[in-house]
Protein backbone atom coordinates (compact mmCIF):
# COMPACT_ATOMS: atom_id res chain seq x y z
CA UNK A 1 0.00 0.00 0.00
CA UNK A 2 2.92 2.33 0.94
CA UNK A 3 3.93 1.86 -3.05
CA UNK A 4 0.32 3.22 -4.59
CA UNK A 5 0.93 6.56 -2.35
CA UNK A 6 4.28 6.90 -3.32
CA UNK A 7 3.20 6.57 -7.00
CA UNK A 8 -0.09 8.44 -6.04
CA UNK A 9 1.98 11.06 -4.79
CA UNK A 10 4.44 11.30 -7.69
CA UNK A 11 1.66 11.31 -10.67
CA UNK A 12 -0.16 14.27 -8.67
CA UNK A 13 3.25 16.02 -8.98
CA UNK A 14 2.47 15.65 -12.41
CA UNK A 15 -0.11 16.47 -12.99
CA UNK A 16 -0.37 19.83 -11.28
CA UNK A 17 -1.51 18.00 -7.63
CA UNK A 18 -4.08 18.46 -6.41
CA UNK A 19 -4.72 21.69 -7.00
CA UNK A 20 -6.37 20.68 -10.52
CA UNK A 21 -9.40 20.03 -9.12
CA UNK A 22 -9.66 23.46 -8.11
CA UNK A 23 -8.95 24.78 -11.53
CA UNK A 24 -11.73 25.86 -13.58
CA UNK A 25 -13.11 24.92 -16.85
CA UNK A 26 -12.72 27.17 -20.00
CA UNK A 27 -16.95 28.67 -20.14
CA UNK A 28 -18.32 26.96 -23.31
CA UNK A 29 -21.26 29.00 -23.39
CA UNK A 30 -22.41 31.85 -25.35
CA UNK A 31 -23.39 35.00 -23.16
CA UNK A 32 -26.16 36.74 -25.43
CA UNK A 33 -26.86 39.41 -23.11
CA UNK A 34 -24.98 41.95 -25.11
CA UNK A 35 -26.20 40.43 -28.58
CA UNK A 36 -29.87 41.07 -27.19
CA UNK A 37 -29.31 44.95 -26.12
CA UNK A 38 -27.42 45.62 -29.48
CA UNK A 39 -30.81 43.87 -31.12
CA UNK A 40 -33.31 46.13 -28.96
CA UNK A 41 -31.44 49.41 -29.76
CA UNK A 42 -31.63 48.52 -33.79
CA UNK A 43 -35.07 47.78 -32.90
CA UNK A 44 -35.68 50.79 -31.64
CA UNK A 45 -33.84 52.86 -33.90
CA UNK A 46 -35.51 51.38 -37.17
CA UNK A 47 -38.87 51.95 -35.09
CA UNK A 48 -38.22 55.91 -35.16
CA UNK A 49 -36.60 56.15 -38.72
CA UNK A 50 -38.88 53.98 -40.59
CA UNK A 51 -42.46 56.41 -40.37
CA UNK A 52 -39.52 59.14 -41.39
CA UNK A 53 -38.63 57.42 -44.32
CA UNK A 54 -42.56 57.14 -46.32
CA UNK A 55 -42.97 59.49 -49.33
CA UNK A 56 -45.90 62.27 -48.75
CA UNK A 57 -47.37 60.86 -52.25
CA UNK A 58 -48.27 57.67 -52.89
CA UNK A 59 -47.44 56.96 -56.04
CA UNK A 60 -46.59 53.35 -58.45
CA UNK A 61 -43.83 53.13 -61.17
CA UNK A 62 -45.36 52.12 -64.62
CA UNK A 63 -45.33 48.79 -65.00
CA UNK A 64 -45.66 46.81 -61.48
CA UNK A 65 -45.74 43.70 -59.64
CA UNK A 66 -48.68 45.49 -57.40
CA UNK A 67 -51.74 43.50 -57.17
CA UNK A 68 -54.97 45.45 -58.29
CA UNK A 69 -57.23 46.95 -55.74
CA UNK A 70 -60.35 45.62 -54.99
CA UNK A 71 -63.41 48.09 -55.05
CA UNK A 72 -66.63 48.33 -54.60
CA UNK A 73 -67.59 52.24 -56.37
CA UNK A 74 -65.47 53.51 -59.15
CA UNK A 75 -62.95 56.02 -59.05
CA UNK A 76 -62.85 59.30 -60.35
CA UNK A 77 -60.03 59.16 -63.05
CA UNK A 78 -58.06 62.00 -64.53
CA UNK A 79 -55.63 61.32 -66.88
CA UNK A 80 -52.17 62.97 -69.10
CA UNK A 81 -51.56 61.78 -72.33
CA UNK A 82 -48.37 61.97 -74.08
CA UNK A 83 -49.39 65.26 -75.53
CA UNK A 84 -49.64 66.91 -72.19
CA UNK A 85 -53.57 67.00 -72.32
CA UNK A 86 -55.85 66.64 -68.95
CA UNK A 87 -58.95 64.17 -68.96
CA UNK A 88 -61.04 63.98 -66.82
CA UNK A 89 -63.08 60.46 -67.00
CA UNK A 90 -63.14 60.83 -71.22
CA UNK A 91 -63.25 64.46 -71.60
CA UNK A 92 -60.65 66.92 -72.32
CA UNK A 93 -60.03 69.95 -69.77
CA UNK A 94 -58.02 72.65 -69.17
CA UNK A 95 -55.38 72.08 -65.77
CA UNK A 96 -57.17 75.06 -63.84
CA UNK A 97 -60.76 73.27 -64.61
CA UNK A 98 -59.50 70.30 -62.96
CA UNK A 99 -60.72 71.11 -58.95
CA UNK A 100 -63.58 72.68 -60.06
CA UNK A 101 -64.91 69.71 -61.87
CA UNK A 102 -64.12 67.24 -59.43
CA UNK A 103 -65.87 69.41 -57.14
CA UNK A 104 -69.11 69.35 -59.42
CA UNK A 105 -68.76 65.00 -59.40
CA UNK A 106 -67.48 64.25 -56.03
CA UNK A 107 -70.13 62.11 -54.39
CA UNK A 108 -68.21 61.99 -51.15
CA UNK A 109 -66.79 65.25 -50.85
CA UNK A 110 -62.91 64.99 -49.96
CA UNK A 111 -62.73 61.46 -49.50
CA UNK A 112 -63.24 60.62 -53.27
CA UNK A 113 -61.06 58.26 -54.70
CA UNK A 114 -59.23 60.01 -57.17
CA UNK A 115 -57.00 58.24 -59.68
CA UNK A 116 -54.43 59.67 -61.94
CA UNK A 117 -53.16 57.94 -65.09
CA UNK A 118 -49.95 59.45 -66.47
CA UNK A 119 -48.86 58.29 -69.82
CA UNK A 120 -45.38 56.27 -69.77
CA UNK A 121 -44.39 59.13 -72.20
CA UNK A 122 -46.31 62.41 -71.03
CA UNK A 123 -44.36 64.90 -69.11
CA UNK A 124 -43.66 64.08 -65.74
CA UNK A 125 -44.04 67.99 -64.59
CA UNK A 126 -47.57 67.91 -65.88
CA UNK A 127 -48.63 64.82 -64.19
CA UNK A 128 -47.27 66.57 -60.88
CA UNK A 129 -49.11 69.79 -61.68
CA UNK A 130 -52.17 68.10 -61.66
CA UNK A 131 -51.62 65.59 -58.57
CA UNK A 132 -50.18 68.81 -56.41
CA UNK A 133 -53.73 70.75 -57.49
CA UNK A 134 -55.89 68.20 -56.74
CA UNK A 135 -54.30 67.36 -53.73
CA UNK A 136 -53.84 71.35 -52.64
CA UNK A 137 -57.97 71.43 -53.42
CA UNK A 138 -58.42 68.80 -50.17
CA UNK A 139 -58.59 65.42 -51.72
CA UNK A 140 -56.85 62.96 -49.82
CA UNK A 141 -57.60 59.84 -51.22
CA UNK A 142 -55.10 60.48 -54.61
CA UNK A 143 -52.85 57.99 -56.40
CA UNK A 144 -51.61 57.02 -59.31
CA UNK A 145 -52.34 53.92 -61.63
CA UNK A 146 -50.04 51.86 -63.46
CA UNK A 147 -50.08 48.91 -65.17
CA UNK A 148 -49.07 45.20 -63.82
CA UNK A 149 -45.67 44.10 -64.95
CA UNK A 150 -45.60 41.38 -67.96
CA UNK A 151 -43.28 38.24 -67.29
CA UNK A 152 -40.93 37.75 -70.24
Amino acid sequence: MAMETDNAGIGNRRRGGHRQGRRRKPMSEINVTPFVDVMLVLLIIFMVAAPLLTVGVPIELPETEANALNSETQPITVSVNEAGEIYLQETVIPLDEVVPKLQAIATTGYQERIYVRGDRNADYGTVMKVMARISSAGYKNLGLVTLQEQDG
